[in-house]
C-alpha cells in the first residue's frame, strides 16, 4: 500500500478541491447579480466555469506527483483571477459585496495555492514524477514511469509552454463572444470573426510545434515563441477594441496581456538559467581549476 502523502501535499489537496468549489459559486454570483445576462456573459461565465474541471485534474497531478503540476497551477490560478474578476466588475457602477466578497476569497485561495506550489520544499520534493509510458525490459513491453530520453526541462520554459497553451482559448471566447455583434446587424464584421477563430486555432498547432523544439533546447525556438505572442497580441487585442469596445479590450485583451507575460517571463527565466550553466561549465573546464 502507497504510503500517505506529506502534510503539506493534502493541505495543498484541500485547497485546490476548495478553490474549485468556490469557482462554480462565484461564477453563479456573477451570473445571479449581473445587470446584462446576454450571450456575452453566457460565453464568459462558461469558460470561467471551466476552471474548476481544471482545478480538479490538477488535483489529479499533484497527488500523482507530477513535475508539470507547478506551471499548470500557476497559470490556472492567474488565469481564473482574471475569467472570474472580468465577470465581477459590471460596465457602469460598483461591483455588489457578495461578488466583491466571493472574489476576494477565490483570490486568496489561488495565492495560497501558488504559495504552496513554488515555496514549500516538501510539495516541491513531491512534485517530480514523470507519466508513464510504454518501455521494454529486455525484450518485454512494460508500462511504467520513465524520465523522458532529453534533457531536464527548465523550469521557465513549463512555464513558458502552459502559458502559450492558453493563447488559443483566451483568443477563441473574445471570438465568441463577438458573434453577439453578428446577430446586431454589423454583418460586415462576418470576415474579421472568422478569420479571428481561424487565427485562434492555427496559434494552437503554432505553439505546440515550436513548445515541442523549445523542450529540446533549441534556442531559436524561444525567440519564435515571442514572435508568435507579438502576433497574438497584434490580431487579438485590435479586434477586441474594434468588435467589443473599450470594456471588451479589458475584459478579454488583459488576461491574454498577462498570459503573454508569463510567456516572456519563462523565456526569460529559461535564458537566464542557460546562461548560468554556460558560465558555470567555462569556469569548470578552465585548468586549475
Amino acid at each position: 500500500m502507497a504510503a500517505d502523502p506529506p502534510a503539506p501535499v493534502r493541505l495543498l489537496v484541500w485547497l485546490l478541491a476548495v478553490t474549485a468549489a468556490a469557482t462554480v459559486v462565484v461564477d453563479l454570483l456573477n451570473w445571479r447579480y449581473a445587470a446584462e445576462q446576454d450571450f456575452a456573459m453566457a460565453v464568459r461565465s462558461g469558460w470561467a466555469l471551466l476552471r474548476a474541471v481544471g482545478f480538479l485534474i490538477l488535483i489529479r497531478q499533484v497527488r500523482r506527483g507530477r513535475a508539470g503540476a507547478r506551471p499548470f497551477g500557476l497559470i490556472l490560478a492567474v488565469t481564473t483571477v482574471f475569467a472570474l474578476g472580468r465577470l465581477v466588475v459590471p460596465r457602469s457602477g460598483v461591483p455588489l459585496l457578495p461578488q466583491v466578497a466571493g472574489f476576494s476569497l477565490l483570490v486568496g485561495l489561488c495565492l495560497a495555492v501558488v504559495w504552496l506550489l513554488y515555496r514549500s520544499p516538501v510539495v516541491g520534493a513531491h512534485l517530480v514524477r514523470h507519466p508513464a509510458r510504454l518501455v521494454f525490459d529486455g525484450a518485454r513491453p512494460a508500462w511504467r514511469e520513465a524520465p523522458p530520453r532529453r534533457p531536464p526541462v527548465a523550469a521557465g520554459l513549463l512555464i513558458a509552454r502552459v502559458a502559450a497553451f492558453t493563447y488559443t482559448p483566451l483568443m477563441l471566447v473574445p471570438a465568441l463572444v463577438s458573434i453577439g455583434v453578428l446577430v446586431d446587424g454589423r454583418l460586415a464584421a462576418v470576415p474579421l470573426v472568422v478569420g479571428w477563430i481561424a487565427a485562434a486555432l492555427v496559434t494552437s498547432y503554432l505553439v505546440l510545434l515550436v513548445s515541442f523544439f523549445m523542450l529540446r533546447g533549441r534556442r531559436w525556438a524561444r525567440g519564435l515563441l515571442l514572435v508568435i505572442s507579438v502576433g497574438v497580441l497584434a490580431v487579438d487585442l485590435p479586434l477586441c477594441w474594434w468588435l467589443l469596445g473599450v470594456d471588451g479590450l479589458v475584459r478579454d485583451g488583459a488576461p491574454l496581456v498577462v498570459a503573454v507575460l508569463l510567456a516572456a517571463y519563462g523565456v526569460w527565466r529559461a535564458a537566464r538559467a542557460a546562461r548560468a550553466d554556460r558560465v558555470g561549465d567555462t569556469t569548470r573546464s578552465r585548468p586549475g581549476r
